[in-house]
């Protein structure tokens, strides 16, 4: 099965789509993308505007992760919808962890 989550050797990258302006702050699931790869849908309430949607992101995927916000950090995409987020730390243990909670998703 397809994940946004791919283990690196510092720890895990996440393939993101963020759509700002939202109605809700909200993890919407996982989409898979035109060119075969699976992304993490996000919604932010927060305009994409200095960086407000960015930080939205991070504390929210923090909250949800249950990881302090320094934990991750936007590596590609900064000012497109799609993203690539960076976790440092165990990878093995990072990805079964949020493939864990990604199961609980709606």
């Amino acid at each position: 099965m397809a994940s946004p989550f791919t283990e690196i050797a510092l720890g895990l990258k996440v393939a993101v789509r963020l759509t700002p302006k939202a109605s809700r702050d909200r993890v919407e699931g996982t989409q898979a993308e035109a060119d075969g790869g699976m992304v993490l849908k996000v919604s932010v309430t927060a305009v994409p505007e200095d960086g407000k949607a960015n930080s939205a992101l991070i504390k929210l995927l923090a909250k949800e992760w249950r990881l302090p916000k320094s934990a991750i950090e936007i590596v590609h995409g900064a000012t497109d919808r799609r993203k690539t987020l960076f976790i440092g730390g165990d990878a093995g243990q990072l990805r079964q962890s949020l493939e864990e909670w990604m199961a609980k998703l709606p």
